[in-house]
């Protein structure tokens, strides 16, 4: 695959201009040290990695006199390897406060890590950077945020369906090494050697567990309940380890982006809202992988689809929310009588539109039930409900509702 324009260097160059630390995280092999060495070479940073044995001795050896060692400008790439030179930065900082200072990559989540986040608290800007989204590979940004907040949709747009060719996005994911492989037989190959690394790699230097085999068959499970709302013990019922036992697994799992947790939408005055999250595993390739489906799986098992589609469209939201100018909140909305939308987006306090996934042709007037519900709800803040499906028409269905085809959330 040609080295493909991400859309979050946007991000990283603002930040850069006023900012001392710049973290880039997500998963391993999502494009994170592609785009460091990039920056590098075009703005003249200094690269040094953690994943060298010979450096990640030395810093752990001395991790004061490493940062006051570093150049002027400096990436370091794989950062939590490291946790020790965190405090040495921030004294660093202090004393030379200068943007751009110091370009940092993890696959961890910092954030859940509550010491090393806050040490760095004012000092650092924290970008996630995912998985290829559907426009990246295009090369060609797309305009549905803007679209979708403002709910102005073109009526007279008319597209193709995706067909089978939805199911062959869902299946080769987002990771670049998987995407340039040539057939679903390679593809599966490498996400299985993947998840094998990082169990083997990642997760020992994290934590002490006593059954590392029970990960991948974990991350299995989690696959296939992806979309679904939280069940722990129903999880743990599958193995031979404690309910908490597993919620550590689970975190674990989350902090090393493989699979993630999509809040609950909820206000006080509404007591009959689910409070429960839904578990999204971080890329459908992945996802697919760990089950062992294929396009040909997907097209006979509807309910599967059904999931995966969700986690899709999730996803592909995430990735385009990650450099859109305006911070956009995630959340999820259900009530007691099953009543729901698949996901919430949110600009501060002004407005929140809904989406709801269908992997059907067709729309009708009862599939906008949960949004009527979230509208009812949000009053004026809601500015859009939109039903993503696989036709051919954007079509209006009341003030504020649309059906639009789910090839628009990477072509509009």
């Amino acid at each position: 695959m040609e080295l493909l324009r991400r859309f979050a260097m946007r991000r990283v160059e603002e930040a850069l201009a006023d900012s001392p630390v710049i973290l880039l995280h997500g998963p391993r092999q999502c494009g994170k040290t592609t785009l460091a060495r990039m920056i590098a070479s075009e703005k003249g940073y200094t690269y040094v990695t953690f994943d060298d044995e010979v450096v990640r001795e030395a810093a752990q050896h001395d991790p004061t006199g490493f940062v006051l060692n570093l150049p002027e400008r400096v990436i370091i790439d794989e950062v939590q390897r490291v946790p020790e030179i965190f405090f040495p930065l921030k004294s660093e900082i202090d004393r030379e406060r200068m943007p751009g200072r110091f370009i940092l990559t993890g696959s961890t989540n910092i954030l859940l890590l509550p010491d090393l986040s806050d040490s760095l608290a004012g000092r650092m800007e924290i970008l996630r950077l995912h998985p290829l989204s559907q426009d990246e590979l295009l090369q060609r940004p797309s305009q549905f945020l803007d679209q979708v907040f403002s709910a102005d949709f073109t009526l007279s747009v008319r597209c193709d369906r995706l067909g089978s060719g939805l199911a062959e996005r869902i299946v080769s994911g987002g990771f670049p090494a998987a995407i340039d492989r040539p057939s679903y037989h390679r593809k599966h190959a490498w996400y299985r050697n993947f998840v094998e690394t990082i169990v083997q790699r990642d997760v020992r230097a994290l934590a002490r567990i006593s059954s590392l085999d029970a990960l991948p068959r974990l991350l299995r499970l989690a696959a296939g309940q992806t979309a679904h709302l939280v069940n722990i013990s129903e999880i743990a019922s599958a193995f031979h380890l404690s309910r908490p036992t597993i919620q550590d697994y689970v975190t674990l799992l989350e902090r090393i982006f493989l699979i993630e947790h999509l809040s609950p939408w909820h206000v006080n005055h509404l007591r009959r809202l689910i409070k429960t999250p839904k578990l999204h595993v971080t890329d459908t390739g992945l996802a697919s992988s760990l089950l062992g489906a294929t396009v040909d799986t997907l097209q006979r098992d509807r309910v599967l689809y059904g999931q995966l589609l969700e986690t899709f469209v999730f996803q592909e939201l995430q990735r385009q929310a990650s450099w859109y100018e305006a911070p956009v909140a995630f959340t999820h909305f259900r009530t007691k009588d099953g009543v729901e939308v698949d996901i919430v987006m949110e600009q501060s306090y002004a407005s929140v539109v809904g989406i709801e996934v269908k992997a059907a042709a067709s729309v009708a007037a009862r599939d906008f039930r949960g949004l009527k519900k979230l509208e009812a709800a949000n009053g004026d803040r809601f500015t859009a409900g939109v039903i993503l499906y696989d036709g051919e028409q954007i079509a209006a269905f009341g003030e504020r509702l649309f059906a639009v085809p789910i090839r628009m959330l990477w072509e509009m």
